[in-house]
């Protein structure tokens, strides 16, 4: 299993700090992102946090997905790999 989670529906004033915090209760956490527009530097919404193994990943889900933090329900999940796209490449 995956260790690192996928954070959705985060306030845009959350900071990597608050939610190293608020993952730390159900485990130790190896690192966290909070994803950035690469063009504005506006936040987007999401994030991911690297828990230290498996036991502490499943923890965090059962323990923070529906949480509130700064009035929004954070969703929790086991991240997925991002699927690698042929876009912009030729077959030839």
């Amino acid at each position: 299993m995956n260790n690192k989670l996928f954070i959705g529906n985060l306030a845009y004033k959350v900071t990597e700090e608050e939610l190293q915090q608020l993952f730390t209760q159900a485990g130790e956490v190896v690192s966290t992102t909070i994803v950035t527009d690469r063009h504005t530097g506006q936040k987007r919404g999401f994030g991911f946090v690297e828990m230290v193994d498996q036991a502490a990943a499943e923890n965090a889900i059962k323990a923070l997905n529906g949480h509130d933090l700064q009035g929004r329900q954070i969703a929790v999940s086991i991240s997925q790999p991002k699927p690698k796209s042929n876009f912009g490449r030729s077959r030839y």
